[in-house]
């Protein structure tokens, strides 16, 4: 099957219910999406499939081909992304940064779709896990890429 990740056209010869996160780890080697929880609920491995923010354990490889996949290694490649990436280190957010790749394309994915969010428009939307609490920090980031 052929998919679309960060660009680029990739041949994979792998079962379709293939979870695609293991096809973006193991079969083309970008670590940078983590593996968490396998259930969709922490959002380590989140990746943007046409801008929507993603788990991408739970979605299998052939249910994805023909769509844009964007993981964390190409997020800078857009004006947003790449200003989300400056404000997570202007603020500090990351402690042992396990699940930032997650969070940036989540707020990433969210100031795509409302470039002015309200708290309950980022409570809504970042949803991943941090087990070391930084959300008042992802808050403070997120907020500093609208307001700018």
């Amino acid at each position: 099957m052929q998919l679309n990740i960060n660009g680029a056209t990739h041949d994979v010869d792998v079962e379709p219910d293939t979870p695609l996160l293991w096809v973006i780890r193991e079969e083309l080697g970008l670590t940078g999406t983590k593996y968490g929880c396998g259930i969709a609920q922490c959002g380590a491995c989140t990746v943007l499939i046409d801008g929507v923010a993603t788990r991408s354990c739970v979605t299998p490889a052939d249910s994805v081909a023909g769509l844009e996949i964007r993981t964390i290694e190409t997020v800078e490649e857009t004006e947003i992304g790449r200003r989300v990436v400056e404000a997570w280190v202007e603020n500090e957010v990351a402690q042992c940064g396990y699940c930032q790749s997650g969070q940036v394309l989540a707020a990433t994915a969210l100031l795509s779709d409302i470039p002015n969010p309200t708290d309950a428009d980022i409570d809504g939307a970042m949803t991943n896990l941090c087990r070391c609490g930084t959300y008042n920090k992802i808050r403070a980031a997120v907020r500093s890429v609208s307001e700018a």
